[in-house]
């Protein structure tokens, strides 16, 4: 009997290329896994009405930990009766903190020495799909509660506590004093409870430009959900792009471990998309299974083939899915 029950969901687009590649990585690396199948996303609404069916709500509780592709959201006007499902899951099983990692890759034009990550908020804000329209006025609402801001706060605090101990909070209560202002003094309320950990703020706007001009500067930096989105896909672009960064959404119980990418219908079905992230979100699941040691390997492994190569054409090589994931099998 297999150690885990991994839930294994593909989704949309590219999300079919990079699951089976990370899984066959997994097992290349004698991760004792059994995999539970289950669908979501776009392509799924499109067949049945519904983006995730009641099977994928059971495959999610009964499992360890769950691995997801990649989901495509509709812009435009929303499809009736369709909720994006990665949005969905976060909601759904509370899984407060989306925690994305931003560290220096042996790829080109990346910067160097570059380590820190970004805790956002993952159920709140502008997030929460509360949207109407009267005539040619829409208006969009942003709910921020206490206890969300505190309970996101003490997880990033926790993790800073592990790393470097720094903590930047990053806002926009200058203009928004009452939603951002209350996320903003909520968690400076709770650091000062934690002894030793060096806390400083920061406008959101300054935040992208001082990630540009110095990331080295940051250790752990917590927001809320919209500008989170935004600045990790601005700190993925500094060390070699989507295509490299992972997340993990993580809640008190459970987990769903996802590239930050989209799912890329441009290049959908060529097996020419970039696994790394995929491959990364698989070590951000081990380190919080507590497979520390697997976690370690497949990451060095990773970095060898992101320097030797062969890389992918994202990374300015010419590689397909399966030649970039028989490298990293090869490096293990």
């Amino acid at each position: 009997m297999a150690k885990y029950r991994i839930c294994s969901i593909e989704g949309d687009g590219i999300g079919h290329e990079v699951i089976p590649a990370t899984r066959r990585m997994l097992e290349a690396a004698g991760f004792d896994a059994e995999y539970v199948d289950a669908e979501a996303g776009y392509e799924y609404y499109l067949d049945h009405g519904t983006s995730v069916p009641q099977a994928t709500y059971d495959a999610v509780e009964n499992t360890h930990a769950t691995l997801f592709g990649a989901a495509t959201s509709p812009t435009g006007e929303k499809p009736p009766g369709f909720s994006g499902a990665i949005r969905h899951l976060r909601q759904k099983y509370g899984l407060y903190a989306n925690v994305r990692p931003t560290k220096t890759r042996p790829v080109p034009g990346a910067y160097e020495n570059v380590d820190l990550v970004i805790v956002r908020e993952n159920t709140q804000g502008l997030y929460v799909e509360q949207e109407r329209r009267y005539g040619d006025t829409a208006i969009a609402d942003t709910v921020i509660t206490g206890e969300a801001s505190l309970r996101i706060g003490k997880y990033a605090a926790e993790l800073a506590m592990k790393r470097d101990k720094r903590l930047t909070v990053v806002h926009k209560a200058n203009v928004l004093p009452v939603t951002q202002g209350l996320f903003l003094n909520t968690i400076l309320d709770h650091c000062k409870t934690v002894e030793g950990l060096s806390v400083s703020t920061m406008i959101v706007d300054n935040a992208a430009m001082q990630l540009v001009r110095n990331p080295r500067q940051f250790d752990v930096m917590v927001m809320t959900n919209m500008f989170g989105d935004i600045l990790s896909d601005l700190a993925a672009g500094l060390v070699g792009g989507l295509g490299i960064a992972a997340s993990g959404n993580v809640g008190d119980k459970f987990g769903i471990f996802e590239s930050v990418h989209g799912s890329a219908p441009d290049i959908a079905g060529q097996g020419i998309s970039n696994p790394t992230a995929t491959m990364l979100a698989a070590v951000l699941m081990l380190d919080e299974l507590g497979d520390h040691e697997t976690a370690k390997r497949i990451d060095n492994a990773v970095n060898k083939v992101l320097t030797e190569g062969p890389r992918t054409r994202d990374l300015g090589g010419t590689a397909g899915t399966k030649e970039f994931t028989d490298a990293v099998i090869a490096a293990l």
